[in-house]
């Protein structure tokens, strides 16, 4: 099965340079998407290079590496892998030399038919050497090359015989371009700083380079930046969009705007909403760090209850949700968060979290609570239950392995050892997001798929 990804993408034009810098900018922007390995790609004097290698982009990259990478484009990735294996082949930009010249390609997505097409391409000869869809995007985008009369008119038709999640950055010795999938499944925005053009898959990776956001790639776009001029396609533009409501919930940065509508925003009025449908008697409002902070907020003010602070974070720790094995994020919660005796000690605590997913982490957390001398604990999550697995880009398992299927609401609530349990129900994702240009894909907590 081919590795599933939720990555971050990034791409910039800019005739005056700098562009790996810039790129190592929004890649550190965009960390939060994902943390296994990264990479950038630069055309400097139509010549492409391309460093990429496991870690976080502080590590990977030094100033002598984006000296040399230095170019008047680039292309730049952080993956976020859900094999337990770490594969260094894998790490993005791809890169290529074919008949038309040369090609880099970053994507944030997954595929349902990437299988299919690389068994295709595979009984006619190609060679694959990841195991990633964005090998399969790469190669369909140069086999429709060599048919087509520019690039960008190959990543149109190739989107055509794609079917999935795939936000784009693609890179040739001359253009840059950026793609959505017509349901938009996964964000991409457009920015401008001076002359340079800017492409990222959140708004906050604009504001670390200096550009300001000019607007989101739509569902179905191909946008193609050639000598400084940007040139648009929307021929695969479909009525109905489906953007990951778990963006909102979990995946973005607070501080990022998605389809016009502020992230931070969508959590503050989820957290409303579960005051709205859950209130309790409590002394305190804790959220855990950091997805779970903004909703706690929303919470606080619907509800009056105050909201404290319930736990310090340990910075130098990655998200436990994105490390690849269980075993490491059972690790990593012990080492993550501590509690706050001040604010938790003797109180009747409200805890909200992004999401209970497996159910290992709200354990973790919970006995961390007790240890510290919660007098009740009463757990919410801002998200509905998981009941179904993702297939477009997200760590959402297999039913075997969601919480939600396996157990009643009160039998979770005794496993995770919590006073009372909740969720958002399913009709509060349509309220949440007011501002929004997109419609939204929820198939994880109702089995409702966009694509068959």
């Amino acid at each position: 099965m081919a590795i599933r990804e939720a990555c971050g993408v990034f791409g910039i034009y800019d005739l005056g340079g700098g562009c790996a810098r810039s790129t190592y900018y929004g890649l550190y922007a965009l960390q939060h998407r994902g943390q296994e390995d990264c990479g950038i790609a630069t055309i400097n004097d139509l010549e492409l290079s391309c460093y990429k290698d496991t870690g976080l982009v502080g590590d990977v990259f030094d100033e002598a590496k984006l000296d040399e990478l230095d170019g008047t484009m680039a292309i730049g990735h952080v993956r976020y892998g859900t094999e337990s294996e770490k594969r260094r082949e894998n790490a993005q930009p791809l890169t290529f030399m074919y008949a038309k010249g040369s090609l880099a390609v970053a994507h944030n997505g997954s595929l349902v038919n990437g299988g299919e097409l690389k068994r295709e391409y595979e009984s006619n000869g190609a060679v694959f050497h990841t195991t990633t869809d964005s090998e399969v995007i790469a190669h369909t985008i140069a086999l429709t090359r060599l048919q087509t009369d520019s690039i960008e008119d190959a990543v149109c038709q190739t989107m055509k015989r794609l079917r999935g999640a795939f936000s784009l950055v693609v890179m040739s010795s001359r253009k840059l371009i950026a793609a959505r999938d017509p349901w938009g499944f996964r964000p991409l925005c457009i920015g401008k700083r001076g002359d340079a053009i800017v492409f990222a898959s959140e708004t906050c990776a604009l504001d670390s380079v200096g550009a300001t956001y000019v607007r989101d790639v739509e569902p179905g776009e191909v946008v193609c930046v050639y000598e400084g001029q940007i040139s648009s396609n929307h021929e695969n533009r479909i009525e109905k969009s489906s953007l990951c409501i778990f963006e909102h919930l979990y995946f973005a940065r607070p501080d990022s705007v998605i389809d016009s509508q502020s992230v931070y925003g969508a959590r503050l009025l989820a957290g409303r909403q579960l005051a709205r449908e859950h209130p309790i008697d409590a002394d305190v409002v804790i959220g855990v760090p950091d997805s779970g902070l903004v909703a706690a907020k929303g919470y606080s003010l619907e509800s009056g209850i105050p909201y404290k602070d319930g736990f310090i974070k340990n910075r130098y720790i990655g998200r436990t949700f994105i490390k690849p094995l269980q075993s490491s994020r059972k690790e990593a919660v012990k080492i993550k968060l501590n509690p706050l005796r001040a604010t938790i000690g003797g109180k009747r605590v409200i805890m909200i979290d992004d999401s209970i997913v497996r159910g290992t982490t709200a354990v973790q957390i919970i006995r961390l609570l007790r240890s510290a001398g919660a007098k009740e604990i009463h757990v919410l999550s801002s998200a509905p239950k998981f009941i179904s697995p993702c297939y477009f880009g997200t760590d959402i398992p297999s039913k075997d392995e969601l919480f939600a299927c396996k157990h009643t609401t009160d039998e979770m609530r005794r496993i995770i050892d919590a006073d009372n349990l909740g969720f958002l129900s399913v009709e509060s994702l349509g309220v949440i997001a007011p501002d929004s240009t997109c419609d939204f894909c929820d198939a994880c907590f109702t089995e409702n798929y966009p694509i068959k």
